[in-house]
């Protein structure tokens, strides 16, 4: 089922001088349930679009609705995560994830409770009285990821929140993320420059090019891959196919531009 559509969006962004077109003609569905990724090279867009899906800003041009019904009248809820925590460092772990439901007016023993049992799903039930300085930085965003979903978003919106975080730990929460996404059967589109992560956790793959931002390909992840944890997918004959081919047309757009990472170079 179709969950959120664009449908012929694009997004200037105006100065006093004239305008940037960040967005042209960008069209795509996500189904209710799918984890999708948006790779490109930078400045073609890709936060623009979860931007507008969290309704930070408006599109100039273009309809996106959510089950057929406009994003602007809708009340669904939406998650986002950055590639910073941004943790409040004077609230303990549990204040901080609590945040949302405060201002909400929703906190309640359910509430608190439903905070206690993401910690145990995230391992970190122990930190409930620590701040956030004393934790590693993978640490602290397992508790950004926890205070997301505290007000049950139906959408989650991650905008390269392992970027930062070292090989080891970047792994092991993109298969906590994958695992959190399936048990609570969220709908999530990831941002990334990484093509091995997108292919380890996504359902499909859109391709963007830049100047102005368009998506230009998408890419089926193959079913047997996305029934195993992320982790595992790497090891895969069916990943490094498929990994080559996102690469060609990548490569082929951004030809001088940009390197592989050092995570892509890895996957190699």
């Amino acid at each position: 089922m179709t969950f959120l559509q664009f449908q012929d969006v694009s997004h200037h962004y105006f100065t006093p001088t004239g305008y940037t077109k960040a967005l042209e003609n960008i069209s795509f569905s996500v189904h209710e349930g799918e984890f999708v990724s948006i790779i490109g090279p930078s400045g073609c867009g890709k936060s623009t679009i979860l931007s507008l899906i969290a309704r930070l800003i408006r599109q100039t041009e273009g309809e996106i609705t959510i089950r057929g019904i406009p994003l602007q009248e809708t009340d669904t809820e939406v998650g986002y995560m950055l590639q910073n925590d941004y943790l409040f460092p004077w609230k303990s772990i549990l204040n901080n994830i609590l945040l949302g439901p405060k201002i909400k007016k929703q906190l309640t023993e359910e509430t608190i409770a439903r905070a206690h049992q993401f910690l145990k799903d995230v391992q970190l039930s122990h930190t409930t009285d620590q701040y956030p300085q004393e934790l590693s930085g993978g640490m602290r965003q397992r508790i950004a990821l926890v205070r997301t979903l505290m007000t049950d978003p139906e959408i989650l919106l991650f905008d390269e929140p392992f970027s930062a975080l070292d090989y080891v730990t970047k792994l092991q929460l993109e298969n906590l993320v994958a695992k959190l996404m399936k048990t609570y059967q969220k709908t999530a589109i990831l941002v990334t420059h990484d093509i091995g992560e997108a292919i380890s956790m996504s359902d499909r793959i859109f391709l963007m090019d830049a100047s102005p931002g368009t998506i230009v390909k998408t890419f089926e992840v193959p079913e047997k891959l996305r029934e195993i944890e992320p982790f595992y997918v790497r090891r895969q004959p069916e990943y490094q196919p498929l990994f080559d081919e996102i690469w060609h047309h990548f490569d082929g757009r951004d030809a001088g531009r940009k390197e592989p990472s050092d995570v892509e170079k890895n996957d190699r």
